[in-house]
């Protein structure tokens, strides 16, 4: 049976100001075999899940890594084999924040390739701007106008876009789910990196390993009440308890001014040894703080964002890059191009989630020289036509 896919999204508000989105199941409340107590943000089940994940083998070539997955249920797509150039049609949640910018750049220089390869004829693309009820009418504009010949969907939010995705696979037409989830397995495939505890987890064990038994960590968190941060931090947190790390946790509305305020006012009051972040937006403004006041640099987790990798290599600091792998853009378009085909797919299509290192760092910097600040290294795009141009004029 696949997992539930509702932790995936992300609310609407959420979505103005995420570096990137994950996947996470949202908890059962009760008690798992272990004796720990779920919570409304925390599975011990999932929390395992992902933990073992981290470590998995992935089926295909690790030089494409969007084409990679963990073996699991297939979806039979016999019925959907056909010939000639294919209408998709794509209903997109929004492309308001760098991550999301990246990917769409990186999803229009695949297009351009399943084009010319006589796959797709055309994709058909409305925007949500971060809105529910606009990416429902997107959906239902779709199916009312009955030229798609297969769906795409990037969810705005769980609960409000699971009744349209369901009407879009009522259609009988492939319906892509990717990035963020929702409440039914009716798609075809649903695309996603490991998810959100992975994160937690690598970020906080890498603290964990780098700092001492009592140290003061500030976590920097974006939004309350968003399950893809929310399990991020779930993971995180449960970790600092068990090796008695001092983590205090404040929201920042990925604010660089309240971001380097936050940091400011904790280093008047403490000595902090680490900084972890929900997402890397800011990264640049929470090191510079430590710089303003003549600190040292902390341990620090940002994320695979040009700006903080940048810095992190000037700075020289101690410092890790998780990622919500930005090359699963590619991926829905691919997996259609299999599915077309009559090529079985996996049913819940796990993607490669492996964070940049220090010893990795100068590999990623090398490979996306010249990419603007806001640009994801890991974005997967090298070999597309556009390439590094289309990435570079945003």
């Amino acid at each position: 049976m696949r997992a539930s896919m509702r932790g995936v999204l992300v609310s609407a508000a959420a979505v103005l100001v995420l570096a990137g989105c994950s996947t996470d199941d949202v908890p059962d409340s009760g008690d798992d075999d272990s004796g720990s107590q779920d919570t409304e943000w925390f599975v011990q089940a999932d929390f395992d899940r992902q933990n073992e994940q981290r470590s998995a083998s992935f089926e295909g070539d690790p030089a494409t890594p969007w084409m990679q997955y963990i073996a699991g249920d297939m979806t039979d797509t016999a019925k959907f084999k056909t010939d000639g150039a294919k209408k998709v049609c794509f209903a997109n949640a929004s492309i308001s924040n760098p991550w999301r910018q990246t990917g769409w750049i990186t999803m229009q220089q695949q297009l351009k390739v399943m084009q010319d390869e006589g796959v797709v004829s055309q994709m058909e693309t409305r925007d949500a701007q971060d809105s529910d009820d606009t990416q429902i009418a997107d959906i239902d504009y779709f199916i009312k106008e009955g030229n798609c010949d297969a769906f795409i969907i990037s969810p705005n939010s769980t609960a409000a876009m699971t009744p349209a995705v369901e009407r879009a696979c009522e259609t009988g037409k492939p319906v892509v789910v990717f990035d963020r989830g929702v409440d039914t397995d009716c798609a075809t495939t649903f695309i996603h990196p490991i998810g959100g505890y992975a994160w937690g987890i690598d970020t906080a064990e890498f603290l964990v390993d780098n700092l001492e038994k009592g140290d003061k960590v500030i976590a920097l968190r974006i939004l309350p009440g968003v399950d893809v941060l929310e399990t991020r931090w779930a993971a995180a947190e449960k970790i600092f308890d068990e090796n008695d790390i001092d983590a205090e946790d404040q929201f920042t509305d990925a604010d660089p001014t309240k971001i380097k305020q936050i940091i400011t006012d904790a280093i008047n009051q403490d000595d902090i040894k680490g900084v972890w972040m929900d997402a890397g937006d800011g990264a640049v403004a929470a090191i510079e703080a430590f710089e303003d006041a003549g600190k040292d640099y902390p341990v620090m987790t940002g994320e695979d964002e040009m700006s903080f990798l940048r810095k992190w290599e000037d700075t020289g600091l101690t410092g890790l890059a998780p990622v919500y792998s930005n090359f699963q853009w590619r991926t829905p378009l691919l997996a259609l191009q299999k599915i077309f085909a009559g090529e079985e797919v996996p049913a819940e299509w796990v993607l490669p989630q492996a964070p940049i290192t220090e010893d990795s760092r100068a590999e990623f910097l090398k490979a996306n020289d010249g990419m603007p600040d806001g640009h994801y290294a890991k974005f997967g795009g090298e070999d597309l036509p556009g390439f590094p141009k289309a990435w570079q004029d945003r």
